[in-house]
């Protein structure tokens, strides 16, 4: 299924009968079921998707842990990658700029602490996200923007369990 007949089914079939939280959730899976199996495989859950915050929960289960007990640093790595990225593809959704393309240029982790719990990963620099899209929009040039997030355990979110920064590098079609 192309990106089109998926816009088109969310639009006619998602967006007005489900609530916000759970139509972001469908969306993120369902895009990671066609293009990024991986991160469907991880069942990512939208918590808050706004225009200065995106925050995903990943559960620590049989799919998502290490050989002891915590979660694999892979599966930390996607909810970076995923809470990162949806802070930028909610602008995109929002601006209209179905024309620009979104890939990640680097990535820088410092992990804390061990995490043995469900993880939320948080970005709260959609605002930047927001003008790097409009500037890859308005342009034909590359454009790219270091963003940083944190990882914390869902039970205890005043410690972070990691800390990320990643580059979005961004350019119209």
């Amino acid at each position: 299924m192309d990106k089109a007949k998926l816009q088109e089914l969310f639009s006619q079939h998602i967006k007005g009968r489900l609530p916000k939280k759970v139509r972001d959730t469908v969306l993120v899976r369902a895009f990671g079921l066609l293009r990024i199996p991986l991160l469907f495989s991880v069942q990512p859950t939208v918590v808050e998707l706004t225009d200065e915050r995106a925050v995903v929960r990943i559960k620590l289960n049989r799919w998502t842990r290490n050989h002891l007990g915590s979660m694999y640093f892979g599966t930390i790595a996607i909810g970076a990658d995923c809470c990162i990225g949806m802070a930028a593809m909610h602008h995109i959704w929002q601006l209209d700029a179905q024309n620009v393309q979104l890939i990640f240029k680097d990535f820088h982790a410092n992990f804390l602490k061990r995490p043995d719990g469900h993880v939320l990963f948080i970005c709260d620099e959609g605002l930047k996200a927001r003008e790097l899209v409009e500037a890859a929009r308005n342009s034909g040039e590359r454009h790219n923007l270091t963003l940083k997030g944190r990882a914390v355990l869902e039970r205890k979110p005043e410690e972070p369990v990691a800390e990320f920064a990643l580059t979005l590098s961004l350019k119209r079609k």
